[in-house]
């Protein structure tokens, strides 16, 4: 897997030079037209973690690789990138044809309670099919993207993330009702999310010298100052799932990526996500997925 492609990296890439106005206080947005970044020598996207966010409209086909999961967009789809995520493109035609727009962290913790929407969830498909009839709504968003960030208005980053919020609920309206709601803020809502949040920091692991640090269910009580009992009463309320069985299918997910997407022996990424004894790695690999990493990762990716 390819180290962290910063925004700066991604500017690099594409244009040969880096924007003087990527600010860590308002964050970065920008906003492209496919076209101008397609045709028969343009590169591929390398699997990896990016540290910004993409929105991107496609139009034509292509292969998303993400996590250990590939989805191949036959016709029209909308594509949610984080930096939680690593992912990679794989063009199925010459010309590309859409949009998409890049933006930061910082861009995007000016929205209230927006890293509590579904589609910024850990687990969650980012890609949303579209019909013929959803894309001339979503066409008609970017293209008022383009004009708002060449106006001179002094709150045009305010509108353009309106602009982004439209989006994110063009596609999260998509998703059956049940998927979509809103967890509701009771006491084991905010255990759990600050769970989530705390688990996902270990990841995603970029090197095999790298380890998860937060292995065992008495780490996580302890970083959250609550008795593991009771951090087990919240997970099990709002997800139906003990700690343990939190922790183990995300490491689970991890294992299954890096196999996929990296050289590294088994023993490494056993290493890596906090198993002591490649031993103990295989018997875990093997109870969960009924098959050895190796015999996992001589398999095509599905």
């Amino acid at each position: 897997m390819s180290s962290v492609q910063t925004i700066q990296d991604f500017y690099k890439q594409k244009m040969d030079c880096v924007p003087d106005n990527i600010r860590k206080d308002i964050g970065h947005f920008n906003v492209f037209r496919s076209e101008d970044f397609s045709g028969k020598n343009a590169g591929p996207v390398p699997y990896s973690r990016k540290d910004y966010y993409k929105i991107s409209l496609v139009q034509n086909r292509m292969r998303y690789h993400y996590a250990d999961k590939s989805v191949e967009v036959k016709k029209a789809a909308m594509l949610f990138s984080n930096p939680m995520i690593p992912y990679a493109w794989e063009r199925l035609e010459d010309t590309q044809r859409g949009y998409f727009c890049v933006f930061t962290d910082e861009f995007l913790d000016q929205i209230p309670n927006i890293k509590e929407y579904p589609i910024f969830k850990p687990g969650q498909v980012p890609l949303f099919e579209l019909n013929e009839e959803d894309i001339p709504a979503i066409r008609s968003i970017f293209e008022q993207m383009f004009t708002e960030i060449n106006a001179d208005y002094a709150f045009k980053y305010d509108l353009l993330r309106a602009l982004v919020l439209q989006l994110i609920h063009k596609a999260m309206k998509l998703k059956p009702q049940e998927v979509i709601q809103q967890q509701n803020h009771s006491a084991n809502d905010r255990i759990t999310s600050l769970f989530t949040e705390l688990l996902e920091r270990q990841f995603p692991i970029e090197s095999p010298v790298q380890r998860m640090k937060l292995r065992m269910p008495v780490d996580y009580a302890s970083h959250l100052s609550v008795h593991i009992n009771h951090l087990n009463r919240a997970l099990k309320t709002v997800t139906g799932k003990t700690t343990s069985q939190n922790i183990s299918e995300r490491v689970l997910q991890e294992a299954r990526t890096l196999l996929k997407h990296t050289n590294w022996n088994v023993s490494e990424v056993g290493y890596s996500l906090g198993f002591d004894e490649p031993s103990h790695f295989i018997s875990f690999f093997k109870k969960n997925m009924q098959q050895t990493p190796r015999l996992f990762r001589s398999e095509p990716i599905v």
